[in-house]
């Protein structure tokens, strides 16, 4: 069972059919949430380097009377919208100014809360160019060090390390249709099998849905979502989405810093082992 919520068996959906919501053209992206939660935000810009990111939106905002820094993988919902957000993919840029968000919240002491919806990473020449790949690693290694509580929520995709890269958190909930996984199932198909025609037999290996990651002990909470999905009801899909956060967030608020962050490097280490005790994907024989 959710956490909050429907018996499994009143909302078993095929794994395809829980990707196909999660990708939902109308699903709430992470503006249409921290408009909700953060009714004054403002956004911030830019990595102080070399440029800003729109794939990644972040800054401030008052939630629930505390002052708390917001970052969301945004799609857009316009084809040109889509296209100047890249679909959410962000370039070494987005890392870096999370990462500068970040630590202008440990200055402060702002909680932090991120949320994440994307394919992955950017993939194409210029972000290899700039070092996406570099940039990554960087901002996981960092985040161990941000001592302020983090709370991720993956709302929609969450796609391999572009991914990882902004859900390394003290708590990491899920939406009842959302998916976390190391590739999309069409990137998984290509390479284990070089057909992409068998991503929905990826799927089914990824362990990717909200009740495999909860049962593996990946997430701490998978929240219900509307009958009917995300997309059908924003404020009530916000609603819920907000209380499970506010609720992670004030149990973590009173922790001592170095309690917090020991507490975050032991929740990966043991996701560490849960990796490496699983068989590895691949063509069953």
């Amino acid at each position: 069972m959710t956490r909050h919520g429907r018996k499994p068996e009143e909302t078993t959906l095929s794994v395809w059919q829980v990707i196909e919501l999660a990708r939902h053209q109308d699903r709430p992206y992470s503006l249409d949430y921290i408009r909700r939660l953060a009714p004054d935000f403002i956004e911030l810009h830019g990595d102080r380097l070399s440029g800003d990111d729109p794939a990644l939106v972040g800054g401030i905002g008052t939630w629930h009377g505390r002052t708390t820094v917001f970052l969301g993988h945004q799609k857009g919902r316009s084809l040109k919208e889509r296209v100047a957000r890249n679909w959410g993919m962000m370039h070494p840029e987005g890392y870096r100014k999370a990462i500068r968000l970040a630590h202008h919240a440990a200055k402060f002491r702002f909680p932090i809360v991120s949320l994440i919806d994307t394919p992955g990473a950017y993939p194409g020449a210029g972000a290899e160019e700039r070092g996406i790949a570099a940039a990554i690693a960087a901002a996981i290694m960092e985040w161990f060090r941000i001592p302020v509580p983090i709370v991720a929520a993956v709302i929609g995709e969450g796609g391999s390390g572009g991914a990882l890269g902004m859900g390394v958190a003290d708590r990491v909930i899920m939406l009842e249709n959302s998916i976390y996984s190391v590739a999309s199932p069409e990137a998984a198909a290509s390479i284990v099998w070089r057909d992409n025609a068998r991503k929905v037999e990826a799927a089914e290996q990824l362990q990717l849905t909200s009740r495999d990651l909860l049962a593996m002990g990946v997430v701490e909470e998978v929240v219900t979502e509307p009958k009917g999905s995300a997309h059908v009801d924003h404020d009530a899909v916000a609603t819920a989405l907000d209380e499970a956060l506010h609720r992670h967030m004030q149990s973590l608020l009173t922790q001592p810093t170095e309690d917090l962050l020991q507490h975050r490097y032991e929740r990966f280490r043991y996701i560490d082992s849960l990796v490496h005790a699983e068989p590895q994907f691949g063509p069953k024989v």
